[in-house]
């Protein structure tokens, strides 16, 4: 058996050093995997993230129904008009059966805007129309989020 313990000689050296680091083709290459893997799997999780948004909202208005449900059997009736949601957190003045706060507070829909609610409501006339605008922050089109039925694709 042969053992080397003293200092390494020239053309070992260079070996071992050539050996050590990875060469420019391999870096290279794993970059060029790196970015197929990317361009496979970001798409999918984009998608996937405007999908919750439209989870959120539709779970809000559930919310805020099971909330403004339970102002009316206490009242008799639903909040009146367009800022009738705040009349979940704050007791109107007209209103001696209130037993809220029905909710914490009021909040915005995942892409920053307010909830429309509107009672008595065009869409559902015995009671309220409640809707989210959905991602492009417009009331009409395919995307907007509502308590009613709505012809038209849903995503």
């Amino acid at each position: 058996m042969k053992t080397t313990a003293g200092p390494l000689t020239r053309p070992q050296a260079a070996r071992r050093s050539r050996r050590r680091g990875f060469t420019l083709i391999e870096l290279l290459l794993v970059l060029v995997i790196l970015g197929v893997l990317a361009a496979i799997v970001v798409p999918k999780f984009a998608g996937r993230t405007e999908q919750a948004r439209i989870t959120a909202a539709q779970t809000q208005i559930a919310s805020f129904s099971t909330a403004l449900d339970a102002y009316e059997v206490d009242n008799g009736y639903y909040p009146k008009g367009k800022d009738g949601l705040i009349d979940l957190i704050e007791q109107p003045r007209d209103t001696p059966n209130w037993h809220g706060p029905y909710l914490k507070d009021v909040p915005q829909d995942p892409w920053g805007n307010d909830y429309l609610y509107e009672c008595p409501g065009k869409n559902n006339p015995s009671s309220y129309d409640l809707m989210s605008m959905g991602p492009d922050g417009r009331v009409g089109g395919d995307d907007d989020i509502t308590n009613w039925q709505t012809s038209g694709p849903r995503r």
